[in-house]
Parts: C-alpha cells; structure tokens; sequence
C-alpha cells in the first residue's frame, strides 16, 4: 500500500486447516471463505500448498482446489503463497495454472517458493540442501512456460496457451539478498507474516528486504509487493484472544522445536513473534498504521494461521476486515456481484 495510491488491494491467505479428522468438511468450510470474501469484495483469495500438515496447513495440491474455487466465485482473484517449486515438474505446473486462469477468466496469481521441510523434499525425491537452486532453476522453465515460448524440446508449448502473466508470477523470500534477486527475475515479492529467526519485530526486519527489492527493481511497469499479516477482528480483545491464542501458543512452541522460535515463549510473545494484529477493528487499524512495511505495500494479505477459529468467527473477522479494518486503511471494495450456483451434483 504506497502513499502514490488511493486503492491498494485486500486479499485473504487460507492455510485450509482444521479440527478433527473430516477432511473434506475443512476443505468445504475453505471454499466457503473464498466464497464469502468474493462476496465481501476482497480483490484476491490465496492458498498456501504445505505437503505435510505438521508444515502449517492441510492443502497439497491448491490448483485443484482454486479451479473449484474458481467456478463458486464471479471476481476474485485466485492465487498461491506459495506453490513449493522445487517439488513441482515446472511443465506440468504450468498447465495447471494455465487452465485455471482459462476457467476463471484470467484471475489468476501464482506465487512460488522454495519450502522448508525436509520430509516433504525427501517424500518427493528432492535433495532439501538445493532448495535455492531447484527454485531458480524451476522458476526459469515456469516463466518461459507461461509466456508460450517453447520449453525442454523444440516445438512444445503448453496448452491451453497462457496469457498476460508477466505482471502475475510472486516470489517468496526471507532476506534482502531474496528480495533482490527477486527483483532482478521482473517477480513480484511476497514477504511472510512473521520473520522466523529473529528477535526485532517482524516489520522492522522485513522492511529492508523490501526497500532491497525496491532498489532492485529496474522493470517499467510497477513492481507489486504482497504484504502478508495475521490479522483476526472481532468484538473486542478478549473475545478474539478466545478463539486464536491457544493455537498460537502451540504453534509458537512446536516453532521453538526447530530453533525458529526461542523456548519457553508466553501467550503474548507468541503473538509478538507472530506479529499478530488483533482486538477490535479500531485497534487493529491503529496498530497497521504503524506497520512499518505497510506503506510500500501494494497488497495486504491477511490471515489467520496459525490460529484456527470455528468457522463463524473466521467468516465474521472476514466481515469485519472487508467493512471495518480495510476502508479505514483507504481500501475499497470492487463492485459486487452476483452469487455463481453451486455445479450440479458437487
């Protein structure tokens, strides 16, 4: 969100987790908050892959779930943060992103990055300690796939042919060195809701990376940074702490596990460590204007991993974002439009 526009973009991160053991009715309970925020206005509804529900989330194949999204939303746009990379055949890859974006008409953002967990790379056959080179690599082949140029052999492109995706590729990174390497391959940048491994705030140690990636940007059209936060309205402090604090903690003491997070954290270091924004929407909106990262921004990306609330409060702070947090930031919502019908026999 830059001072040099009036609009920046609101979008809402699903990791499509929840309690107990009924998978499909997680899955469900995540399409109806695409649904709901296509309803509400949000400009883009994005997906997190994680192979391994240990990871942070339960979705492991998010193109397959976007394309159903895709059919039970008229507006919003459909994105990854992130697709895992390395894990992926860039090839086939793009077909699938090429597809959805044909299905949905053209509202699709793909986000990719390179992982971290180490079962997921053994599960795939992939060696995790060249993570950073899978990425590169795979991206590379991804980029000139999506720009129908022919890939691997003389004569293929995929199919159907993808188009407009220049503006539409993020990267996700973790350091100003990312950042403008980022920058240099013309990708958007996606920078995380928390700055795992560090002690200062999440925003004072993100904002050099994306001041980095601002120096480094040297394409004409402008560069798009996705601002990722924990974001979590509802009636008032207490009533939100009731539903997000617990999985929080946890979260926060299963991160220390793996040196990411110090031992022995509290409830409210958790959420410091989190960056957590959340109370009422009058407190949550004073707090984002001291965001430091924020004013760079050109799209806010809430969440509410590692928390997961029951499905009315997600859909209420959904609510609240759209109607009360975002428009005193200086968001506006699209236009609205009319309900998609449920696909007979779904």
């Amino acid at each position: 969100m830059t001072t040099e526009t009036a609009r920046f973009r609101l979008g809402f991160l699903t990791h499509v987790q929840g309690r107990g053991s009924d998978q499909a009715r997680i899955y469900r309970n995540a399409q109806d908050l695409f649904v709901a925020a296509d309803e509400l206005g949000f400009d883009v509804g994005w997906v997190a892959q994680h192979h391994v529900p240990a990871g942070g989330g339960g979705l492991s194949s998010p193109w397959t779930f976007l394309a159903h999204a895709a059919a039970r939303t008229t507006r919003i746009r459909l994105g990854t943060a992130i697709t895992v990379l390395p894990l992926e055949d860039p090839v086939r890859l793009a077909e699938d992103v090429a597809t959805v974006d044909a299905l949905s008409g053209g509202r699709v953002e793909i986000g990719v990055g390179s992982g971290y967990n180490a079962q997921e790379y053994a599960a795939f056959g992939r060696d995790v300690a060249r993570k950073r080179e899978l990425t590169t690599e795979n991206l590379d082949v991804l980029r000139h796939a999506l720009a129908n140029d022919e890939v691997r052999t003389p004569g293929f492109r995929i199919q159907p042919a993808a188009t407009g995706f220049s503006d539409r590729i993020w990267q996700g990174v973790f350091s100003a060195s990312g950042a403008a390497h980022a920058a240099a391959g013309g990708s958007n940048l996606l920078l995380n809701r928390a700055a795992y491994g560090f002690d200062a705030p999440t925003d004072e140690v993100q904002r050099p990376w994306a001041d980095a990636y601002l120096a480094a940007w040297d394409r004409p059209r402008r560069p798009r940074i996705g601002l990722s936060r924990f974001v979590f309205p509802a009636k008032d402090r207490r009533t939100a702490l009731r539903q997000i604090s617990d999985d929080v903690h946890g979260a926060a003491l299963r991160m220390s596990q793996s040196g990411a997070f110090p031992e022995g954290l509290s409830v409210d270091e958790a959420l410091r460590r989190f960056h957590s924004f959340h109370g009422a929407p009058e407190e949550i909106v004073e707090a984002l204007r001291r965001e430091r990262v924020l004013p760079v921004a050109t799209d806010l990306i809430t969440q509410f991993n590692p928390a997961i609330p029951d499905q009315d409060a997600a859909l209420r702070a959904l609510e609240l974002i759209a109607t009360e947090v975002a428009p005193a930031l200086g968001w506006q919502p699209a236009p609205a439009a009319g309900p998609v019908a449920e696909p007979a026999g779904v």
